[in-house]
């Protein structure tokens, strides 16, 4: 049997066609269950897969990532494990800004995150502001995100416009919806991942997902890496894309 030779993550060659990749990091506390270890020790190994996997996205040639960091309903966690989390964010953020600002990237916020502790608020407005001027790629992060109550904040926003007269109700079309919606400035969505197993959205980007890929796999969150995603590009490569049609 021939051996599958390794997809080549130096090269930069975008020939997997996607453009847009989301990642749902599943499997921390998983990743440290099987190593009798605390909870806290998983969420930690995934915050070095963010930063292994964010590398690799750029090498790969993605215009744009993006990561479900925090959901809406993640505050049913202890109290303590939310705590924890917002501790790894902000030290990610002020790690890692002078690395993603040297290498161009763009650090985008999708999810009502100004609900978030206010001077963490302010860590992240800095960042984005920092790299907004960027040309290269996105790196966005859903923080107290949640599809649905974006669905609804959409829904908001166009009945406000319906409201004051600028648009009527029969006229609104997909292009006002993706308009309202927290990744109205990204890139259309390619491709959904989700480690560890599971296979469900979880309210990640129910509309951007309509007509992207789905693309599951066993691999723990912590355990996910540049090699991983290059797999997962080539299967994406190898997928017949028709939208509808023929």
């Amino acid at each position: 049997m021939a051996t599958q030779a390794k997809p080549d993550l130096t090269s930069g060659a975008p020939d997997h066609g996607a453009r847009h990749v989301a990642i749902i990091m599943d499997g921390n506390g998983r990743w440290a269950k099987k190593r009798f270890l605390p909870r806290i020790a998983g969420h930690r190994a995934g915050v070095e897969a963010v930063r292994r996997v964010a590398r690799a996205a750029r090498e790969l040639g993605l215009e744009c990532l993006t990561l479900y960091a925090f959901s809406s309903e993640n505050w049913k966690r202890p109290a303590s494990e939310v705590t924890d989390l917002m501790g790894l964010l902000r030290h990610f953020i002020q790690s890692d800004l002078d690395e993603f600002h040297a290498n161009g990237v763009r650090l985008r916020i999708i999810g009502n995150y100004r609900a978030l502790d206010p001077s963490l608020v302010d860590l992240i407005d800095n960042a984005v502001a920092r790299t907004a001027g960027n040309s290269g790629p996105i790196l966005a992060i859903a923080l107290n995100y949640g599809a649905q109550d974006e669905l609804v904040r959409m829904a908001q926003t166009l009945a406000r416009r319906v409201a004051a007269g600028e648009i009527a109700a029969e006229e609104i079309g997909i292009a006002d919806v993706d308009a309202a919606l927290y990744t109205a400035d990204l890139p259309p969505l390619d491709l959904m991942i989700r480690t560890s197993g599971e296979q469900r959205l979880s309210n990640f980007m129910l509309w951007q997902a309509a007509y992207a890929e789905l693309y599951f796999t066993d691999i723990l969150w912590p355990d996910f890496d540049g090699r991983a995603l290059a797999a997962a590009l080539d299967a994406f490569r190898l997928r017949d894309r028709r939208f509808g049609g023929l």
